[in-house]
């Protein structure tokens, strides 16, 4: 696959922020940086598109009324101006749409999380972002609610499925199904997100089936794994490779999650031009 048919999304925001030294304590985790280092925030966002990203997602995983409290809004509009300001005009900026609770804990998700996830999206589309990105969701239901309420600003919406770090909150099956349930209501593309890197492909050759474009930003996986945490070059080389077999599966959007960053950003986009 030629570069120009391939989407590079960029890398994570939380983990990054952590890796340079910016606290990201619970509830809001990396939205808090965006009171406290928005200046790290837009240096982030800048070198993932220095990297080769073209679509940024902005820091609005955590910028929701249950997690921020009454200035929820005008974090997650900060978020968005962040990403807008900090790369090159004509990248798209994507705003993320997060599940509730915990994105390890599917039996947390609210019985009704639509009014949620229909604030968030209104102002992630008032703010101007290109799409919504509905990301690392254990939960298929809150997952196509969540959809559901990004299809209705108009935007393009792409809708990411985590299995967790172990690869098994969902089956490949069930992330399949999720997908094409996703699509049904409007979902542009389908992601798997979060998941080890390592144990990504059977859930990429699953979403391969289901009939629109799919893509994968997958995690590092343990630190003695040596694919990331530390940002070596050699760990982006082991990420690449494993990218490089999801682009010949069909995987036509690839970024990085948890314990990624620009390295395997660049690495794949290197990966993509035949650079080996």
């Amino acid at each position: 696959m030629g570069p120009a048919m391939l989407t590079i999304l960029d890398g994570p925001m939380g983990t990054e922020l952590a890796a340079r030294g910016v606290p990201t304590p619970a509830p809001l985790w990396s939205a808090l940086a965006l009171d406290h280092a928005p200046e790290v925030v837009s240096a982030i966002h800048h070198e993932y598109a220095a990297a080769g990203a073209t679509v940024h997602t902005a820091n609005t995983f955590r910028t929701k009324r249950r997690s921020a409290g009454a200035r929820w809004e005008v974090l997650a509009r900060r978020a968005v101006a962040l990403a807008r300001e900090a790369v090159p005009a004509g990248h798209r900026i994507a705003g993320s749409v997060a599940p509730l609770e915990d994105c390890y804990r599917p039996d947390l998700s609210p019985t009704n999380p639509r009014p949620e996830h229909r604030e968030l999206c209104e102002v992630l589309a008032d703010a101007g972002v290109d799409l919504i990105l509905c990301e690392t969701f254990p939960h298929v239901g809150e997952a196509l609610v969540a959809v559901e309420e990004a299809v209705r600003t108009g935007l393009p919406v792409w809708a990411a499925f985590t299995a967790g770090p172990d690869a098994d909150l969902l089956t490949p099956a069930e992330v399949l199904a999720g997908a094409r349930e996703a699509a049904a209501r409007g979902a542009s593309a389908v992601l798997i997100n979060c998941t080890k890197a390592t144990r990504t492909r059977t859930f990429v050759e699953k979403l391969a089936q289901a009939g629109i474009p799919f893509g994968v930003y997958a995690n590092a996986g343990a630190v003695e794994e040596g694919m990331g945490w530390g940002m070596t070059t050699r760990g982006a080389d082991l990420y690449a490779d494993l990218a490089e077999a999801w682009i010949q599966a069909g995987a036509t959007i690839v970024g990085g999650c948890c314990g990624t960053g620009p390295l395997h950003v660049r690495a794949i986009v290197e990966r993509a031009r035949g650079v080996r």
